[in-house]
């Protein structure tokens, strides 16, 4: 199956669908969030969107977060993939000036994504796949987003006295598969587990991987892909 590939724009916000060939509608739709210092058409995104069309002649959206992609100049982008590494290199955990960072982001970012639905709703049931960053701005996304029927999220956790993240996941009750790395230098392990826990979903699954925050085991894709069919088709 042909892979369509069709830029759209939500206001000022650049997104990206992925397509079958000749089909319009009335065919599952996932929406992609890429991680920080990322872009809509990273790699990872890409080649994951153009399997799920190839393969199931789903449809894949995605969109470039605030402060990202088209958003920011070169060197703006460069200086937040710079800060990422000496992130990790540091090993600096989540603190509650990120979390209050990241709520501005996902309030900014929810919207965008909630009219990108509008402009794509001809498509069929919807599952959303976000990490890290994405699972930042997917959580409230979900929970306040009754067209998303499966979320696939990760890579995060609770950080000290962050409220709003964890009242989020407690509306959602849609099936839920969450990633964890057991040695992450950003988040740490009872934290993403306390994350976890807040789900409200009476279905949710938990993978738990050795390695850090960018080593997450290339087979955890093919459960995201297994998790969508049972949703999704």
């Amino acid at each position: 199956m042909q892979v369509r590939e069709s830029p759209f724009s939500v206001g000022d916000v650049p997104g990206v669908l992925w397509t079958p060939d000749g089909v319009d509608g009335g065919r599952p739709l996932v929406l992609m969030c890429h991680g920080r210092s990322q872009h809509k058409k990273v790699d990872t995104i890409a080649r994951r969107a153009a399997r799920y069309v190839e393969r199931y002649g789903w449809a894949v959206a995605a969109l470039d977060a605030p402060g990202h992609g088209e958003r920011v100049s070169s060197h703006e982008a460069t200086l937040t993939a710079v800060k990422l590494r000496r992130r990790l290199a540091e090993r600096r955990k989540l603190s509650p000036a990120d979390a209050a960072a990241a709520a501005r982001r996902a309030a900014e970012a929810v919207p965008e994504w909630r009219t990108a639905l509008d402009h794509l709703q001809a498509w069929g049931p919807v599952g959303y796949w976000g990490v890290s960053m994405g699972t930042r701005i997917g959580v409230p996304l979900v929970a306040d987003e009754p067209r998303i029927v499966a979320a696939v999220f990760g890579l995060s956790g609770l950080a000290p006295g962050d409220d709003t993240l964890p009242a989020a996941a407690a509306r959602i009750t849609v099936p839920i598969e969450f990633v964890l790395q057991s040695d992450d230098e950003i988040v740490e392990r009872d934290a993403g587990l306390a994350l976890f826990d807040a789900f409200a979903s009476r279905e949710k699954s938990l993978h738990l991987n050795p390695g850090g925050h960018l080593a997450t085991p290339s087979f955890e894709a093919e459960s995201w892909e297994r998790f969508f069919c049972r949703h999704l088709t």
